[in-house]
């Protein structure tokens, strides 16, 4: 028999959801506040947790952040049990590590699949010998995870999976760091605010890539916002597994170093470029960049706006509107409303 542990401090609601549960044929540990969930999960490694959102004593996302730091509660499968169903709230409980998010209020087949797909996974991962069966992570042999392709494939197989539409917030700055993301299609800017307000990209990532390391030694808060600029499909893993990973293969991690080194040298280069570089010579290499970034092909329309395209090439949007309406003129390109096509590919890398 399965235990779930459900802590919610509505007495009414908790006896109710417990009795449902016991119905199923799951065993329940009940709690009334978060601090209370806490001891009994150390205590009783529940195969799964079913947590409120608002509650004294301590709420659930601190739950989450407490249990995510011990060893043995970690990997326990959580789920957040609320009434608030703002975007940012539920995407706020995701990011910080949940499996599910049920709203308030639910039905019976609501809370009971989420608990099976759950429990589930599990389930799966532990056939595979990647999970004990106290819910324990059992890091991946050595010779399983050799190179950085190998880390990716991981990604595919045993990330979480997320979804952004386009022009949708990943991440905002100030948020905590809890997952390494890996792009499996679509694209991501990552942009920070200046004090005058003006919008300033610090870097494109494409379907393949790997973002959203801060520290791979510290849970510290992002440094910028990462959002969607296409309909977007991400895997994560949390940054405490990944740094379990790279612990243990030493080739991968000196493979993501290299990687890391390659994207400061862009960024000296981007740098460089803003600071030494003709209007025109900075226009046409940003429309490459984005080409690169978002197109399989450079003659594709790149589906952008000039905002974007002047804050990565370090002009104002005027002065990018009148490089774009020169490269109209030799015949570089072609608009199509907001969006840019390359007709001679030659002639605009000859411009760079």
């Amino acid at each position: 028999m399965k235990t779930v542990l459900l802590v919610e401090d509505d007495d009414i609601l908790r006896e109710n959801t417990a009795e449902l549960l016991e119905l199923s044929n799951y065993k329940v540990l009940k709690a009334s506040n978060g601090k209370i969930g806490v001891k009994l999960a150390k205590k009783h490694l529940p195969n799964i947790i079913v947590c409120d959102i608002m509650m004294p004593e301590l709420d659930g996302y601190s739950t989450l952040e407490i249990l995510s730091k011990h060893h043995r509660t970690k990997h326990i499968p959580f789920i957040f049990l609320s009434a608030k169903t703002e975007r940012h709230e539920v995407r706020k409980g995701m990011n910080l590590g949940a499996d599910d998010y049920i709203t308030k209020p639910f039905t019976e087949d609501d809370i009971i699949s989420a608990i099976e797909s759950r429990l589930a996974k599990v389930s799966i991962l532990q056939e595979l010998n990647h999970y004990s069966t106290d819910n324990k992570y059992v890091k991946p042999q050595e010779s399983e995870i050799k190179t950085l392709n190998d880390l990716k494939n991981f990604f595919d197989d045993y990330g979480d999976e997320f979804k952004f539409n386009k022009d949708e917030i990943i991440y905002r700055e100030g948020d905590h760091s809890n997952f390494i993301y890996l792009i499996s299609y679509g694209s991501v800017k990552c942009f920070r605010i200046d004090e005058q307000g003006k919008e300033l990209v610090t870097a494109l990532y494409k379907e393949d890539d790997l973002f959203g390391y801060t520290s791979f030694l510290h849970n510290t808060p992002h440094q910028e916002t990462a959002t969607a600029i296409a309909n977007t499909k991400l895997t994560g893993i949390s940054i405490l597994d990944f740094n379990d990973i790279l612990n243990e293969n030493h080739k991968v991690a000196l493979e993501l170093i290299e990687l890391l080194t390659d994207d400061l040298s862009m960024i000296k280069e981007q740098l460089l470029e803003m600071a030494y570089g003709t209007v025109n010579k900075k226009t046409a290499s940003t429309i490459l960049k984005f080409a690169e970034k978002i197109n399989r092909k450079p003659e594709d329309l790149i589906k952008i706006s000039r905002n974007d395209l002047a804050s990565v090439a370090g002009i104002a949007p005027e002065t990018l509107i009148r490089a774009l309406t020169e490269f109209k003129k030799l015949g570089v390109i072609k608009t199509e409303g907001r969006n840019i096509k390359v007709v001679n590919l030659e002639k605009l890398k000859s411009i760079v």
